[in-house]
């Protein structure tokens, strides 16, 4: 069995930091809850909008937290963290929308409690699951696209032994290791960098095994690791 490793090259960055680990075992998709996965999403768009009190975007304390933990560490030029994106459609009257029921959850998960929250079908993964600052070159495909934009010296990735899974720390996921309609065991990660997330963090990590139990029938595992527990199996 592959492990989840974080680098003590992330914890001497953020040494801080919690992150959040839902692991999904044999679990099904049920057209029958289309429906409520959608007012689902519906509901955590509306809430999403408590955490955008300040007029200018940016000055966000959710989007603060990320942008600064950004600039700690080498990144494509543009990257911002997954939660910013999703929070930015809100601001913009562009909520999120359906994509698959998984992806719905921890999309709903993100929207509500302010937290980026990304997922990788944990069956591609080869060896073990590391979050590391890389020396760069690791091969990396983005979701639809042919090219290779491997990894940069210096920067903060999920990697595995072939190649990156999720780069510039939550920016995006690559093709390889993607949730689909055929995905049966999932990986998902939250990433809690200041203390005062810490408290949603325990929240988002329950809604989403709460949701996943509900509508997909998984089997569920939840963890938090720290700088002092910094591996887990998957």
């Amino acid at each position: 069995m592959s492990q989840f490793i974080v680098d003590s090259s992330f914890w001497n960055l953020f040494p801080q930091a919690k992150l959040g680990v839902v692991l999904l075992k044999d679990y099904t998709l049920n057209d029958d809850y289309q429906l409520e996965l959608t007012n689902l999403l519906k509901e955590s768009n509306e809430k999403a909008l408590q955490h955008l009190t300040e007029e200018t975007f940016s000055e966000n304390d959710v989007i603060q937290i990320y942008r600064k933990a950004f600039q700690q560490f080498k990144t494509k030029k543009g990257a911002r963290s997954s939660i910013e994106s999703l929070l930015k459609r809100v601001s913009n009257g562009k909520p999120v929308s359906n994509i698959n029921p998984l992806v719905d959850i921890y999309n709903a998960a993100s929207l509500q409690f302010a937290l980026p929250v990304g997922a990788e079908d944990s069956d591609t993964f080869e060896g073990d699951l590391q979050l590391t600052i890389t020396e760069g070159g690791d091969d990396f495909f983005l979701i639809g696209e042919d090219d290779n934009k491997p990894t940069l010296p210096g920067e903060l990735c999920y990697r595995d032994d072939n190649g990156a899974v999720c780069r510039c720390l939550n920016w995006r996921d690559g093709d390889r290791t993607m949730i689909t309609e055929k995905t049966k065991n999932a990986f998902l990660i939250i990433e809690a960098l200041d203390p005062s997330q810490f408290e949603s963090l325990e929240k988002a990590l329950n809604f989403i095994e709460e949701k996943s139990k509900q509508y997909l029938g998984a089997k569920t595992q939840q963890f938090i690791l720290d700088k002092e527990h910094t591996t887990i199996t998957i």
